[in-house]
């Protein structure tokens, strides 16, 4: 390893040293809190506010033998330095970048919760769901062409490449869950259910055409993995903030919202075997209220488009929302079949398990190739399509 990483005990020299991080003064108290698969997370309490500190490991903490580029780290950086900029208040804001340590230093939100541990509680964050779709839509505007115009748009594409974590996506998501691939687990219970999706021509067809779309469609700096762990929240005064942006790149802004809507999924499966119905339906009907905050903050920043030529709003949102359903249904599925599971499921006794896994490979079909994604492009919907992933997760998941 080419750089040392940080402990608990060596984080107050870190801050010290740091001319970035002078105006903290000295730490007084660190905790080591990350528990995902590529990061190091330390919060530290410091004279004059806390901060957290998050180092990029050079593998996969559960597989050391996976190794993975630690430079994901100043494209994080450098992503939330622009989400900050065009969507202000929905990103934690960052403080230093440390390239040769790799390592960056952000806002302290202990004071918020993550939302997936919330959702496993049945707590409801009112205005969370909309948050997210204002963020993915200013994020969308501000780096795409409409925000930047044309040349802009370019100069920020050529910036912002993230190929190796793209690749974790383009595999975990689109492909090992259609394969007989190690990282698969399928409980036995679960066996036919998984052929049958992964087998279905179909469906195999829908994500194939899904994972071009992710690869090939450069429209804005997206977040890149927008899942409910991946978000945290607080009721009193209420906000919602966005974090991990270290899988950014310029991607489908459809992927942002699909991602999203598979973790509803997940989370509705997880209230529907517990016998919890009305979370499931207050779960699903955050899709609705996600997509609402993305095409009422879009059309507002429409007016300010860089170039008024020969584009049409409608069908811009209509392409968006197209995408964003199996986009939707590979999130959810890979949670359920490949690596890296999710508390939602994974924390549910085996017999529920068996039956939430199911639901939302029933609802992932229903979103990849099933009867008409049907709805307006603004205002109130997906309500019909989520009321129908709402039906086909009670029936499967009985």
């Amino acid at each position: 390893m080419s750089y040392e990483l940080l402990t608990v005990d060596t984080v107050p020299g870190y801050v010290a040293a740091r001319p970035a991080l002078a105006r903290f003064g000295a730490v007084s108290r660190v905790r080591e809190v990350g528990d995902g698969n590529l990061n190091l997370v330390f919060v530290a309490e410091a004279e004059h506010g806390g901060l957290v500190l998050k180092q990029a490991l050079p593998y996969v903490r559960v597989d050391p033998t996976w190794p993975v580029t630690p430079e994901r780290n100043g494209i994080e950086g450098r992503a939330l330095r622009v989400h900050n900029r065009v969507a202000p208040g929905l990103v934690p804001a960052i403080h230093d970048a440390d390239p040769d340590r790799h390592v960056i230093a952000i806002e302290d939100l202990s004071d918020h919760r993550v939302w997936r541990g919330a959702l496993n509680e049945g707590l409801r964050h009112e205005g969370a769901a909309a948050d997210l779709g204002r963020y993915v839509a200013k994020a969308a505007f501000g780096t795409s062409v409409f925000g930047l115009g044309a040349k802009g748009h370019k100069a920020a594409l050529a910036g912002a490449a993230n190929p190796e974590l793209c690749e974790i996506t383009e595999d975990l998501v689109f492909t090992e869950p259609y394969l007989a691939h190690e990282h698969n687990r399928v409980l036995p219970a679960n066996e036919a259910d998984v052929a049958a999706y992964a087998g279905d021509p179909d469906v195999r067809a829908a994500v194939g055409a899904a994972k071009l779309a992710f690869m090939t469609h450069a429209e804005a700096l997206i977040h890149g993995d927008l899942h409910t762990g991946s978000v945290l929240v607080r009721d009193e005064p209420r906000s919602t903030r966005a974090f991990d942006v270290e899988f950014a790149f310029y991607g489908p802004v459809g992927f942002d919202i699909g991602a999203l809507w598979g973790n509803y999924v997940l989370a509705a499966a997880r209230a529907l075997v517990r016998g919890d119905d009305g979370h499931a339906a207050w779960v699903l009907a955050q899709a609705a209220e996600t997509w609402r905050g993305f095409a009422d903050e879009f059309t507002a920043l429409w007016p300010e488009r860089a170039d008024p030529r020969v584009i049409d709003l409608d069908r811009y949102l209509a392409t968006v929302y197209a995408d964003a359903a199996p986009f939707a249904a590979a999130k959810a599925a890979r949670r359920v079949i490949g690596f890296s599971r999710v508390s939602d499921i994974e924390s549910l006794p085996e017999d529920l398990r068996a039956r939430a896994i199911r639901a939302v490979l029933a609802a992932a079909r229903l979103l990849l190739v099933g009867e008409t994604r049907g709805g307006e492009t603004r205002g109130g919907e997906p309500k019909r399509l989520f009321d129908r992933v709402g039906q086909v997760l009670a029936e499967a998941g009985r």
